[in-house]
């Protein structure tokens, strides 16, 4: 059992990072959180705009910054780690920054809580265990073997094998947890839902790779940050947790969802070419979780949290507009 009051949030501008810090904010009133981040593209300083400033303290900042970390890391209890390149198609074009903040980066941060014996939680993905046939029954657990299929999800592979190192061999007080595909509100604009979302409001078809059929376990990015906290404080030290909320569904039956909630034909879209490596299904098991922790999904109605997710791409415009023109740019490059 862990009782963290200040904890460092690494990543914590992005998409799950800052819904985990404002998941803290209103859950956990005794905690003070210290974003950092970078602030690559993904990263947005208005994700975490208006939190209160005696809550939630900012540091602009590379992980991999080893006299950074030294600074930060012995004032806090404990540290979850967000911070990723995160994006398939990037990765294929360009390894080399998966490779730098996801290996080194979780390398510098295990080395820093080793060094000063601070709790820390990685989280990941479940893309490390590769792919599912369609019509396979089984799902990922914490003993399904690894076998990534991407740049993006060896480089994630690699830094669990790291976490798991450092437990074994240091005595790092840490935990992994890999979870399936989030959707919710600030989620970039390049990711496959708020991509079409995005496309209807701005009048453009969206897209869909290759024959629509790949399966995601989808679960909503508050329940991942319930479990999240959870874990860092319940989960047993060395221990991998998997996270999911029975949410598989097919990438056609998605858009079909989101084309008809906004008043679309179900068929008003364009195929384009398969992404290379495109894994066909996950499915998570996330029974260890559930029995030992007791934790329980709150947003198992998909349709409803996409409704609720399409309703707050429409209201924020403002926050998504400016990167759209470029992130459809780099799609058109690559025909897609």
């Amino acid at each position: 059992m862990a009782d963290p009051k200040r904890i460092i949030v690494t990543g914590g501008c992005g998409f799950i990072g800052s819904n985990f810090v404002h998941w803290v904010v209103r859950n956990q009133p005794e905690v003070h959180v210290t974003v950092l981040d970078k602030l690559t593209y993904a990263g947005n300083l208005d994700n975490i705009a208006g939190l209160p400033q005696d809550r939630v303290s900012f540091v602009h900042g590379d992980i991999c910054d080893s006299d950074l970390l030294d600074t930060l890391v012995p004032e806090c209890d404990a540290i979850v780690h967000y911070a990723a390149e995160s994006h398939n198609d990037n990765s294929i074009a360009d390894p080399l920054p998966f490779i730098r903040t996801n290996v080194f980066g979780t390398y510098a941060l295990l080395e820093a809580c080793r060094k000063y014996d601070v709790r820390f939680h990685h989280i990941s993905t479940d893309e490390v265990y590769g792919d599912l046939a369609l019509d396979d029954p089984s799902r990922f657990t914490e003993d399904t073997p690894y076998k990534p299929s991407s740049p993006y999800s060896s480089t994630k592979a690699a830094s669990d094998m790291l976490v798991r190192a450092w437990v074994r061999t240091y005595g790092v007080r840490a935990t992994i947890s890999n979870c399936s595909n989030n959707y919710g509100p600030f989620q970039h604009v390049e990711k496959f839902i708020p991509r079409q979302i995005t496309n209807i409001i701005c009048g453009i078809r969206p897209k869909l790779y290759g024959d629509g059929r790949n399966v995601r376990d989808w679960i909503h990015v508050e329940d991942h940050s319930s479990a999240v906290w959870l874990i860092l404080t319940k989960g047993r030290v060395g221990e991998t947790y998997l996270i999911g909320a029975d949410g598989e569904k097919s990438n056609i039956d998605v858009l079909r969802s989101i084309l008809e909630s906004m008043g679309m034909s179900a068929d008003s879209f364009d195929w384009v070419r398969d992404r290379s490596g495109h894994d066909r299904r996950y499915a998570i098991d996330s029974t260890k979780l559930r029995t030992e922790l007791g934790w329980i999904p709150q947003h198992v109605d998909f349709d409803s949290g996409l409704s609720q997710t399409i309703q707050w791409y429409k209201e924020n415009t403002q926050w998504w507009h400016s990167s759209k023109e470029e992130t459809e740019k780099k799609y058109q490059a690559m025909g897609q």
